[in-house]
This record gives structure tokens, C-alpha cells and sequence, in this order.
């Protein structure tokens, strides 16, 4: 039941913050005018209609944290990524909420 509720609403709050703190790198799914409109300093923003041409980037990163607004377009780009063999993807949720770890 509990992974049931992980997958759904993303990782908790302590393990976010753990992967923050380890220098995890925060990528941003929504579209680049969301981005604009508001986002994580230092976030990377690829679109996820994107993410699969930009997957040869992301294999240099040790942690990733996908977000987006509401949490079920991290949702896809981490299934995704998965699907890839990317096994260091985590789904932040909403990048709010990512963003309210990192001022923790």
C-alpha cells in the first residue's frame, strides 16, 4: 500500500531532501513558458516531450529529481527514463514542493 501512495504523490520529504543535500540534480518536465514562469534556481528545464532526445545528457548525472506542476508529468518522464535503464530517477512531485525541500 505504501509504495502505492509513493508512486502516486512521489518520494517523502526526508528522502527528497537527501537526495537534494547529495547534489542531485532537479529536472523540470513542464513546458519551457511554465518554466519561465517560475521554477527551482539552478532547475534544468526539458520539456517532457523531450525527454527522450535528451536522455544521453542525464546519463552523466549520479541522482535526478524530475518535477513539473503537479506531479504526474515526473511521473512520465521518470517511467520513462526508467524504460531506459535510468535506475537513479526519483519523482519530486510538484516542483513547489521540490523547491519548499530546498529552503529546508
Amino acid at each position: 500500500m505504501i509504495s502505492f501512495f509513493k508512486k502516486l504523490f512521489g518520494t517523502s520529504t526526508t528522502e527528497l531532501t537527501e537526495l537534494l543535500n547529495g547534489g542531485a540534480v532537479v529536472i523540470d518536465v513542464r513546458t519551457r513558458d511554465e518554466f519561465l514562469s517560475g521554477h527551482i534556481k539552478g532547475s534544468i528545464n526539458i520539456p517532457l516531450n523531450q525527454i527522450n532526445s535528451n536522455k544521453e545528457k542525464l546519463k552523466k548525472h549520479h541522482q535526478i529529481i524530475v518535477c513539473c506542476r503537479s506531479g504526474n508529468r515526473s511521473s512520465q518522464a521518470k517511467s520513462i527514463l526508467n524504460s531506459h535503464g535510468f535506475q537513479n530517477v526519483t519523482n519530486g512531485g510538484s516542483w513547489q514542493n521540490v523547491n519548499n525541500q530546498l529552503k529546508k
